[in-house]
């Protein structure tokens, strides 16, 4: 744990081959950081601009695209989980998450058969199967789950959501018959940026949007007191230079929980960052905010499907890129 008393992890969003073998390991004996996550978009910048994969690429020719992506792919998952087990070993989170295809979020069997291949040929027990939050990523979560297979439900902008993935995660662990690790992750400062600019021009306070939404889902979460699940908080880099990089960050710190940020936000909040309790934020503040943010015509709804949808398509589309470029 980050902090120990609040039961708080700090989880590195990066996948690099170089950054793995160097500043992965500093970070994790420095006690900052104790997990890692992917996404397809990490993936790609790493894959398409790092000379760390030249060498792996030119011995996979005979293969697809999607075979050299695999391949490229679960060798740094495996190399995450590896330099990661020592922290699993001492229940100290060591978890590394890896997404499935998705352009299989609408279908659940081929996602639940993704799955399984990728955990079973990445091999080990500290790695978490991504799955987006869709009304098929429900089925496969609990699917997932009830052969153990830790998951990690990503592009979460409802409450609504989290109460599906949360419910999938207790009747996987239920037919799997003991507690199964599981994160709901909840992305914040995409809302941010699709608010703030018609907020400022209106008077209305920027930069909570974000904070107070992820606020209701976390306490939903805690309420639900599903075993081994927890929140995670995700899309925490700041794209305002007016705020301090670790914001989001600070502003979500909160018992039971983790956030998963890019590996400067995690040093900016290392060094000067605040470490007290943040979560969760009184009810009847954040009605207020979202009061004001209706009566401009703004509906909250429409922004966080919209968040949804174009998290979707972006994941599609840097999956698509690693394809075309291999």
């Amino acid at each position: 744990m980050y902090i120990e008393d609040l039961k708080f992890s700090l989880w590195a969003d990066f996948i690099e081959r170089d950054y793995l073998d160097k500043e992965f390991k500093e970070l994790i004996e420095k006690k900052i950081v104790n997990g890692a996550t992917s996404n397809p978009a990490i993936f790609k910048n790493a894959i398409l601009s790092s000379p760390a994969y030249q060498q792996q690429l030119e011995s996979l020719d005979t293969l697809t695209p999607k075979e050299k992506y695999e391949a490229v792919a679960i060798y740094d998952i495996q190399k995450a989980a590896d330099i990661l087990k020592p922290l699993y070993d001492k229940g100290d989170d060591g978890y590394v998450s890896i997404e499935v295809d998705p352009f299989l979020c609408d279908d659940t069997q081929a996602t639940v058969a993704e799955g399984k291949r990728l955990f079973a040929t990445i091999n080990r027990e500290n790695v978490m199967i991504k799955v987006p939050a869709t009304e098929a990523g429900y089925g496969a979560m609990e699917a997932l789950t009830s052969v153990g297979i830790p998951v990690n439900a990503t592009l979460v902008f409802k409450k609504s959501q989290a109460i599906y993935a949360a419910e999938a995660f207790r009747k996987g662990s239920e037919t799997y018959g003991k507690s199964v690790a599981t994160v709901i992750s909840i992305f914040v400062s995409r809302i941010d940026r699709a608010l703030d600019a018609t907020l400022a021009e209106n008077g209305i306070p920027t930069a909570l949007a974000g904070i107070y939404n992820t606020s209701v889902i976390y306490e939903e979460i805690q309420s639900m007191n599903v075993e081994g699940c927890r929140a995670l908080f995700a899309s925490t880099g700041v794209k305002d230079d007016s705020l301090p990089p670790y914001y989001y960050v600070e502003k979500l710190l909160a018992y039971n929980s983790i956030n998963t940020a890019p590996v400067a936000t995690i040093k900016a909040f290392h060094e000067h960052g605040s470490h007290k309790k943040a979560l969760p934020i009184d009810k009847n503040v954040i009605n207020k905010h979202f009061t004001q943010i209706e009566a401009l015509g703004i509906k909250m709804d429409e922004i966080l499907q919209k968040q949804i949808d174009d998290g979707v398509e972006a994941f599609k589309e840097a999956f698509k890129e690693i394809l075309e470029a291999l």
